[in-house]
């Protein structure tokens, strides 16, 4: 990936290695932690060194709603995207309580859907850019890190081997995490064929390298290219 630092791939590479040995438990969720802040703000990562502010602190609010090319997103759907994933599947999945997410934040954000947004069409993401109070998104996403930390800090090592059970999965369509769309739908058998540490390894942890380095990219598209797939 072109904006991470490969040494980050190396630390998820060990994690991969260690993170279903027992003896290996308390290297693993530090290992995690420390993987998992450089993929949060500086409210996430305490002050360290991080992927996240040097993508956001200069990027204006209007950049946060521009889609570079038809193949892309938007940084904000992007950020509602990762959040929702690692919310829905941190606090429901593995820790078997209620989301960060609630009516309080939908209002905030000023958002009308709940779901993670892997079925939106371009113009649903656009309306959903459009719409949203970045201010606000940015606020989840340090409050979703915040909880996910907790979360993994109070593991045991006989979790992660854990698989998770279907009323946790079910629980995701209730509160409309998902929709039954087959774009969106699809993700509960992808979920439910992880246990706990297969989830660690990817929607706070991978899945996060990946979706900011595409924001990356597409800061520096709307900062370079002169058209717009869509704006």
């Amino acid at each position: 990936m072109k904006h991470i630092n490969n040494e980050l791939s190396e630390q998820h590479k060990e994690l991969i290695r260690i993170i279903r040995r027992k003896d290996k438990l308390d290297e693993a969720i530090e290992l995690f932690l420390d993987i998992h802040s450089q993929l949060h703000s500086n409210v996430v990562s305490h002050d360290k060194p991080n992927y996240v502010n040097p993508l956001i602190n200069d990027l204006k609010d209007n950049e946060y709603k521009i889609m570079p090319n038809k193949t892309d997103e938007t940084i904000a759907w992007t950020i509602w995207h990762i959040t929702r994933i690692e919310d829905l599947t941190m606090n429901i999945l593995i820790a078997d309580e209620k989301q960060v997410f609630n009516n309080d934040w939908k209002v905030k954000m000023n958002v009308n859907v709940s779901d993670t947004g892997n079925a939106m069409t371009d113009d649903e993401i656009m309306k959903l850019s459009k719409d949203m109070f970045i201010e606000e998104l940015l606020k989840y996403r340090d409050a979703v890190g915040l909880r996910t930390q907790e979360i993994v800090k109070n593991l045991k090592p006989e979790d992660m081997k854990k698989k998770i059970p279907q009323e946790r999965l079910s629980k995701i369509v209730d509160v409309g995490g998902l929709t039954e769309d087959k774009n969106s739908i699809w993700l509960l058998d992808y979920w439910g064929d992880k246990d706990y540490a297969g989830l660690l390894l990817m929607p706070p942890t991978r899945h996060l390298m990946m979706h900011i380095n595409d924001c990356y990219k597409w800061k520096e598209a709307i900062r370079t290219k002169k058209k717009f797939f869509n704006i």
